[in-house]
């Protein structure tokens, strides 16, 4: 069979366990992902057996100590991932919502339901515990799901897909609603990304590099993020403590990720107390600074900042500062420099921070909080997809409501047009 063919017939699988999974009761689907989680919690000797090739593969291939950290997987991680599947059942079902009413003039009753997308495709790197969040998040919102996680998790990645297929099966529910694709070749990608025809989404997760090869080659709607070019404003009200510790947190608790702060804005009538302090603090933390020449004339040693870091993601402990004119000026480097995904404003001015939010579009949008809650556990959604910075058909980050669309029903007492 070849790779196209193979594609074609997982595909057409996933499409036709779609209908199965939209008719499903919330009782049963909860019922599924509460046995998932339990089968992964007893299961996890095995899984750490084939996470242990997926490291060692790592090390000769060279992956970074990060790289390494995210790929493992201990008795801790597979517990969170059994408890992510547990939160998720506990979340409302949005199948089948009627989200608004209004009758017609001729009496016709028109609402309007939501219902799942069908067929949702994943393709993610590195973090094998994905393969059994977007599982959970696919299922419970109704839809069949395929998912292509990267060639360094493979062997973790099929452990997983093969323990919560058995609970599939236990509940006479058809096993391709849950696939995961077992080929590493990259053409296998470019395979799904031309069936239009049976899959409704794609949902890429990883780097900015694979983001873009799955939007260039795709023919199905793409959810994307490229990068989290994510700021904090320091207003000229701001409390100084609070602004250092909400900084501190953004940039330090965990920098290689989308919503830590990359840019770090402070109003020039703040700049001489605030740009030393932040400063300091941020160097006793060993982040690099580099900094426009207002900063550098503040802080002795600072790299000066070149044009290129401004839009840049460092995704580790190096931060840009700049100091601005007033709350207009650090809202139009947002503007061109930013990536649509989170920004703070730390102020203790209400009119200001009402400004904010209405001028800045980024998909999440923050006062006096760090950038780090943005995150779909954090913001109540119990779980998250992903994050998009696609204004069409999600916004921010992504949970069970996301992953449906409403459709139109129409209840008469026999009307005809006229």
């Amino acid at each position: 069979m070849s790779l196209a063919t193979e594609m074609k017939s997982l595909a057409s699988a996933a499409k036709a366990a779609a209908r199965t999974m939209a008719g499903l009761s919330t009782n049963i689907k909860n019922e599924l992902l509460c046995n998932m989680a339990d089968a992964l919690v007893a299961a996890a000797p095995e899984l750490q057996e084939a996470n242990k090739k997926d490291l060692a593969a790592g090390r000769e291939r060279g992956l970074a100590p990060a790289m390494l950290d995210r790929l493992a997987l201990d008795d801790k991680r597979i517990a969170a991932m059994a408890d992510g599947l547990r939160e998720v059942a506990t979340l409302p079902d949005p199948v089948g919502e009627m989200s608004a009413q209004w009758r017609r003039p001729n009496g016709l009753q028109v609402g309007r339901m939501r219902i799942p997308l069908g067929v949702i495709g994943i393709v993610y790197e590195s973090r094998p515990n994905v393969t059994a969040d977007a599982a959970g998040l696919c299922l419970k919102s109704g839809n069949a799901v395929i998912l292509r996680g990267g060639s360094e998790a493979i062997h973790s990645n099929l452990a997983i897909g093969a323990i919560l297929k058995k609970e599939l099966q236990r509940l006479d529910i058809p096993e391709a609603a849950l696939q995961v694709v077992e080929t590493t070749e990259r053409a296998a990608i470019l395979e799904l990304l031309k069936l239009e025809e049976e899959i409704d989404l794609i949902i890429p997760r990883g780097g900015e590099g694979l983001i873009r090869f799955v939007v260039e080659n795709s023919r199905i709607p793409v959810i994307k993020h490229y990068k989290g070019v994510c700021h904090v404003f320091v207003d000229a009200s701001a409390d100084e403590e609070m602004a250092e510790r909400i900084s501190l947190n953004a940039k330090v608790q965990r920098p290689g990720v989308c919503n830590a702060m990359e840019t770090l804005l402070v109003h020039e009538d703040i700049a001489k107390s605030f740009v030393p302090r932040i400063a300091a603090a941020m160097q006793t933390k060993g982040v690099e600074l580099r900094g426009c020449p207002e900063c550098c004339a503040l802080v002795s040693g600072m790299t000066a900042a070149k044009e290129e870091d401004w839009p840049e993601e460092y995704l580790d402990l190096r931060l840009a500062i700049k100091v601005v004119a007033d709350l207009d000026a650090a809202v139009a480097h947002i503007d061109r420099f930013g990536s649509l995904h989170t920004e703070t404003i730390v102020t203790s001015s209400y009119a200001n921070s009402q400004r904010f939010m209405q001028l800045v579009n980024s998909s999440v949008v923050m006062v006096n909080a760090s950038t780090r809650f943005s995150d779909g556990n954090q913001l109540g959604l119990g779980a998250e997809i992903g994050i998009s910075t696609t204004k069409l058909h999600s916004f921010g980050p992504m949970g069970l409501e996301d992953l449906t669309t409403r459709k139109f029903v129409v209840f008469g007492e026999g009307q005809i047009r006229e």
